[in-house]
């Protein structure tokens, strides 16, 4: 069975910095790659970045290129997202998932996490 959990979520305030982390389990994930999304109240759920696993390619949404960086530790199976300089608009759940590819739409994820809640205040 596979999991992916989200931890490293907290109350920071306008230009603080949180690192997500995202732990594996269950399965290998060498031919994957693991994305964060997030998802404010009222709002789609978002792309934000995603790096494969073999080769370490990576891909960011605009709104978060130059303060967010997706990193991973193949020996511990984790996926980070160092997050600087953060924003209120940056307040949402964020989701890891694992799908096939640096894919930003959320229906191409076939595994989630449960979320962890980041809140920026101003």
């Amino acid at each position: 069975q596979v999991h992916l959990v989200e931890s490293g979520g907290g109350w920071v305030q306008t230009g603080d910095s949180l690192r997500l982390s995202c732990t594996t389990s269950g399965r290998t994930f060498s031919s994957y790659a693991i994305g964060w999304f997030r998802q404010a109240p009222g709002k789609e759920r978002e792309f934000v970045a995603a790096i494969t696993w073999s080769n370490g390619f990576i891909r960011y949404a605009d709104a978060v290129k130059g303060r967010f960086t997706i990193s991973r530790d193949n020996a511990k199976n984790t996926v980070y997202l160092q997050m600087n300089s953060l924003k209120p608009e940056d307040t949402a759940v964020y989701y890891c998932a694992a799908g096939g590819a640096l894919q930003v739409v959320p229906r191409e994820y076939r595994v989630w996490g449960q979320g962890t809640q980041v809140t920026v205040s101003s």
